[in-house]
């Protein structure tokens, strides 16, 4: 499904339910089009390699989403924010996953910022942040078999109008709207929560942009900030 950029983006919203759980919530939405995908290759390693000194696991925006998840009942040690999981396996070395998503990583752990990366081509309606009903369809893999699941009511989830795009805020995406080797147009979301300043939320949306720059020359970008009264 084809989207108008600027259309789309003015479409993203985020529910006052969530604002009124946390009402330091910013997300940075950047929407790149024009993207190269492929596998990881000699520039996202350039970049993965930089993210291993990054953001230490006590990093304070790290900790002020572990914070958030046990706000709405989820456990950060069984169900971590993003963030987190990849601060924690940065000395170890960042996994390759691809281009783009690899991009996206690097970022992550340099900036103590959760990012996520969807191919907006395949969203159905606007992007909106909100509580759960419990009801809504995350379409998933488990045992290695496509399955369905439900998140837990009140919990936090990305969803468009065919279900739930990422459950826990940030902690997995569906399969649906996942970055592919298809995909040249995407959205990225950057989640901020206090200490993490407006500044520094736009450094790292900088810093995302620069490399998806590096890894697809000529992208063409749009950003928007959902902030309470936005």
């Amino acid at each position: 499904m084809v989207h108008q950029g600027d259309q789309w983006l003015a479409s993203a919203y985020v529910d006052p339910s969530v604002f009124a759980l946390r009402p330091d919530y910013r997300a940075l939405l950047i929407l790149a089009d024009g993207l190269v995908p492929g596998p990881s290759d000699g520039v996202t390693d350039k970049l993965l390699r930089a993210a291993g000194d990054g953001a230490p696991a006590d990093h304070p925006h790290v900790e002020a989403w572990r914070e958030a998840f046990r706000a709405f009942g989820a456990k950060p040690q069984r169900t971590r924010p993003s963030v987190d999981a990849l601060v924690r396996r940065a000395p170890q070395g960042l996994p390759r996953v691809d281009r783009l998503t690899d991009a996206y990583n690097a970022v992550s752990v340099l900036h103590a910022v959760p990012i996520g990366g969807e191919d907006v081509d395949r969203y159905r309606g606007p992007l909106r942040l909100v509580r759960a009903t419990g009801d809504e369809p995350f379409d998933t893999v488990a045992d290695g078999q496509p399955a369905v699941e439900h998140p837990s009511p009140g919990e936090v989830v990305w969803r468009d109008d065919e279900g739930v795009t990422c459950r826990r805020w940030n902690w997995r995406q569906c399969v649906r709207t996942r970055l592919g080797p298809t995909t040249t147009k995407a959205v990225f979301i950057l989640d901020a929560l206090a200490p993490m300043s407006d500044a520094a939320l736009a450094d790292a949306g900088s810093a995302l942009v620069d490399a998806l720059a590096a890894t697809s020359p000529g992208v063409q970008i749009e950003s928007r900030t959902l902030q309470p009264g936005t």
